[in-house]
């Protein structure tokens, strides 16, 4: 059986990187719906429909578990899939789990009262949608307190991104950090909270100064998926990954394999 891993774009590639290194025995299926991407715009009812049939998708092709390797995804959807949509015998994941778990110092399952926490002042970077849905900090606050959140909207970065104008998004990411300190002198951590961003890291890094930690995801969700399939050994397949997308597939490959530096090639979805 496959594990499905969905993104609006080519973002949640650094996911599937970090996955496949880590667990190089499971199946992987990608998906990326370049065809209506970017997601970090549209509203929460729109980004619900498009990321159901994106992993009905999956399901269809033989995945039983789909990680939501988009924060907006995660953001604005997930919460009521799982509720109202998700069949008995899926699973769908999304990525903001292992990031809470790492500024909590605390495993998802522990439902003990919420805590205080080393981090007090934290930074998020992410898509409008993300922002606006304020899932980050409804999640974190079921588990710390005393923790201020200032959110930044980092409008434009995707786009960058998936047209591979690298030179255009560092001055984005330095735009939209400047646009955060000016609302928090000294954070102390950062979230990049978009599965593009991580191609940016040294830019936020470099933003917001070396005594500033950076949380990106990709690693910690590997060893969040690595211990989820620990659990569930019934969900590991042969090894391998197919890479589909329901936009162009010549050119999505084109600039897939200039975002990871490495040939990758996908077929229609």
């Amino acid at each position: 059986m496959a594990v499905g891993i969905f993104d609006s774009g080519l973002g949640g590639l650094t996911i599937w990187q970090a996955v496949q290194a880590r667990l190089p025995e499971v199946e992987f299926t990608y998906l990326a719906d370049s065809a209506h991407a970017p997601y970090g715009v549209r509203t929460a009812d729109d980004i619900y429909n498009l990321t159901t049939a994106a992993v009905q998708r999956l399901f269809d092709s033989g995945c039983g578990l789909v990680v939501l390797a988009c924060n907006t995804a995660s953001a604005a959807a997930l919460r009521r899939m799982q509720e109202s949509w998700v069949p008995t015998d899926k699973r769908v994941l999304g990525v903001f789990v292992p990031m809470i778990e790492a500024l909590t110092e605390r495993q998802w399952g522990d439902n003990s009262p919420p805590r205080e926490v080393a981090l007090n002042h934290v930074a998020l970077f992410a898509t409008p949608a993300t922002v606006s849905s304020r899932a980050f900090q409804r999640e974190l606050s079921f588990r710390a307190i005393g923790v201020d959140v200032e959110a930044q909207a980092c409008g434009g970065v995707v786009d960058a991104i998936e047209e591979g104008d690298y030179i255009l998004a560092e001055a984005l990411v330095r735009s939209h950090v400047d646009a955060l300190k000016r609302k928090m002198p000294t954070p102390q951590a950062a979230i990049l909270g978009c599965t593009h961003y991580p191609l940016m890291q040294e830019a936020f890094q470099d933003a917001l100064g070396p005594d500033v930690q950076v949380f990106s995801q990709a690693n910690l969700v590997a060893e969040s998926l690595a211990d989820y399939l620990d659990r569930h050994p019934d969900m590991i397949g042969g090894g391998g990954s197919a890479f589909l997308t329901t936009g162009d597939p010549k050119q999505v490959s084109s600039r897939a394999t200039q975002f990871l530096r490495r040939p990758i090639t996908f077929t229609a979805a």
